[in-house]
Order: C-alpha cells, then structure tokens, then sequence
C-alpha cells in the first residue's frame, strides 16, 4: 500500500491516480474526507488528517510501501513558516514511528539553501527532518517553477492588461508541469529504486523568462502585444493581499523572488535528460491557462 499526502493537490492527485491505474493499494490522506470521497470510486482508502497531527499520520502510515510527502500550501496563514514547520515535524514524526522505509518528498530548487528563499526555506527543513530518521530511504523532488504560478497572472492580464509580478522580466526560469512532477513521483514510488538520501533537480521542458511568457501567452489569448512588468515587493505585497492573500504569504513570496531574481536561489545542476520533463510552456497554455483565462473574461 502507498500512502499519498496531499491528494487533493495538483500532484499528489497524479500522483495517487496514477498509481491506482496501475493496480496498486492506495491511501489517500487529506484534511477534508468529502473532498476526497472521488478517490473511494477509484478503490483508494480514504483517511482524513490534519497533516500536523502526528499520532494520525501514523495511523495512515502503518503498513504502507512507501509515502508520498509534502507540506501543503496555506495562501492564508499568518505565520506559513511555523505551520510549515508544524508539518514537517510531524510527518517526520510518523514516518519514523511507523516504520516506513521509503518515501517521496516533493521539495523544490533552491532547498540547499537555509535562508532567505521565502517558503522553500521549510522545504530545506523539511529535508533535513527526514535525513535524521534511522533507516528511511528519502528521494527529494527538487521541482522547477511551477507553470501552474502562472494561472493568477490571468486575472492581472484581464484586470490591467499586462503581466506583472516580483521576478525579473528577463531572468530564466525552469519552467516545470505539476503534471511533470507527479509522473516522476508515481514512478519513483512503483520502482522504489532510491536509497539513502538523495535529491533530484526537476528542471522542466526548458528555461523560460516572462517576457518570453508573455509573449507565448499574449498569442494564445489574442494580446500579441502582451508585456510583463516587474513590480516593488512593496506593490506586489500590496497586491496580493487585496487578492486575498496573508501578508506574511505574500512577503515570503517575494522574499523568494529576490533569492531568485539575485541568484541564490537557482538549480545546482545543469540541464539533462535525467532531469528534464515532457510538457512544453506553450501546450500547458493552451491546455490550462487559456481556459482559466476565458473563466476570468467571463466573470468580469
């Protein structure tokens, strides 16, 4: 059996459906049991947790394969690093008291580093937590930008007609699917092929800047004369907040893109078969951000 955290998000949805296709035992865990009932017509096992508490996760993980890990995103939370960290312990806690033997841990680039990279720093936490736990193999999905970060510029781009956000115009970036990274995480766990500790850059289909983003989006959506325009961290926290957003999530966030816009956040790595992935910005457009586009230009 394989225990999937966060199986109402974008990945460990995949990546638990993925597995079920293929014939496997699957426990899907997650804080809402009616968000997860679609899993039980699949044959999955659904068991609701707070990821924060210890004592039920490992409850979830008692017997399983191996697990799918992550600390799931609270775009709301006024201290998302403590809650981050809540998370990580905890899991950390289960995995050691329940004796699972391998998991899958989706974490991000930049995670070597100990500060200053905005919410990846729990990632680095996180890492270093499992690293500690006796006889637990770990591989570390260290994933590109998400394409999926993306989908909020449509409402700037109806509201305004530009792109805009904290990160440099012209700075690349590796541009990875949330699809990707599933695919990737559901066959490491089939194969169970990792021991020890190990870490694996996902680096995407190929480095993209937003400018260049805006160009492909611009055609897609009928804007051909689509730009981006980097803001103030002041301007973007302001932003985001008014969107709904903590101001502690939105200050961490730019605190990520100055790690990236100045380089210390980047890939160790350089780009390789072994860590590129399938999906291409322009088919992910099309696919994704030009139905959310039309989605936002009809509630306008």
């Amino acid at each position: 059996m394989y225990v999937i955290l966060g199986a109402t998000g974008n990945t460990g949805k995949i990546v638990a459906e993925t597995l079920l296709d293929s014939g496997q035992k699957v426990r899907v865990v997650g804080r809402s049991k009616s968000r997860l009932e679609g899993f039980t017509v699949l044959g999955a096992d659904v068991f609701e947790a707070n990821v924060a508490d210890a004592a039920a996760l490992t409850t979830a993980f008692t017997g399983a394969r191996a697990v799918y890990a992550l600390i799931p995103p609270n775009m709301a939370s006024a201290d998302y690093r403590a809650e981050q960290d809540a998370a990580s312990a905890s899991i950390a806690k289960a995995l050691e008291a329940s004796g699972v033997t391998h998991v899958v841990a989706l974490s991000s680039f930049g995670a070597d580093r100990p500060d200053r990279t905005g919410p990846v720093v729990g990632l680095h936490v996180m890492e270093e937590k499992f690293s500690q736990i006796p006889k637990l193999n770990a591989l570390y999905l260290r994933a590109g930008y998400f394409m999926e970060n993306v989908l909020a510029q449509a409402g700037i781009i109806k509201n305004f007609g530009m792109m805009a956000g904290p990160v440099r115009a012209d700075l690349e970036l590796p541009m990875i699917a949330t699809y990707d990274i599933a695919e990737v995480a559901a066959d490491a766990l089939t194969k169970l092929e990792f021991t020890g500790h190990q870490s694996h850059e996902l680096q995407g289909h190929k480095n993209l800047t937003y400018e260049q983003m805006a160009k492909i989006i611009g055609a897609a959506v009928g804007l051909p004369n689509l730009s981006y325009v980097q803001l103030p961290n002041e301007q973007v926290i302001l932003g985001m907040t008014q969107m709904g957003m903590s101001k502690n999530m939105a200050t961490l966030i730019c605190e990520m893109a100055d790690a990236l816009n100045n380089g210390h956040m980047r890939m160790l790595g350089p780009r390789s078969a072994a860590n590129s992935t399938p999906t291409l910005f322009e088919q992910f457009v099309h696919d994704v951000f030009v139905p959310a586009y039309k989605g936002q230009a009809t509630t306008a």
